[in-house]
């Protein structure tokens, strides 16, 4: 089994910055890949971003290229997505899942562990 507890979110004005922070515990983390998803009001769960177990390799939805960073911290068994200039679309409850394997995905079936999310609200 795998925990998974976000933290981070908030209120945020547009074109502001907020960091979300994911602790793992309960299987090994270095192992796998993770990602980060999102749900709008009333939207499908949707991708955000993707990282290796290693931290070396990163894969982005199109929508938060560029203004999102996704990084990991094995040692601490931290996942973090780094949000900047931050749009009102961007406003949804964020998950962080972990990947069933070492390859990234942003096919919600790859993930097999999710966090209870954390609401992120931009406003204009």
């Amino acid at each position: 089994q795998v925990q998974l507890v976000e933290s981070g979110g908030g209120l945020v004005q547009a074109g502001g910055s907020l960091r979300l922070s994911c602790a793992a515990s309960g299987r090994t983390f270095y192992n796998y890949a993770m990602g980060w998803f999102r749900r709008a009001p009333g939207k499908e769960r949707e991708f955000v971003a993707a990282i290796t177990w290693s931290g070396g390799n990163t894969y982005y939805a199109d929508s938060v290229k560029g203004r999102f960073t996704i990084s990991r911290d094995n040692a601490k068994n931290t996942l973090y997505l780094q949000m900047n200039s931050l749009k009102p679309e961007d406003t949804a409850v964020y998950y962080c899942a972990h990947n069933t394997g070492a390859t990234l995905s942003s096919n919600t079936g790859a993930y097999a562990y999710w966090g209870q999310g954390t609401q992120v609200t931009v406003s204009s």
